[in-house]
């Protein structure tokens, strides 16, 4: 039982530090990291291959 307890604390503290930006700052949100978002990604030509599969038929 203890072991599960601190499993899910140290869970739990992970979420909250992972998402201080998110939960304490005014609209703040986590970053966006979509390739097709990255303006140097585009700009080297690199895209998301499930924009290949689902866009390019």
């Amino acid at each position: 039982m203890a072991t599960l307890l601190l499993a899910l604390v140290i869970v739990g503290l992970a979420v909250v530090l992972l998402g201080v930006k998110v939960f304490f700052v005014k609209g703040g949100r986590f970053p966006n990291t979509h390739i097709h978002d990255n303006a140097e990604m585009r700009k080297r030509g690199i895209t998301c291959a499930r924009d290949k599969e689902f866009y390019n038929n």
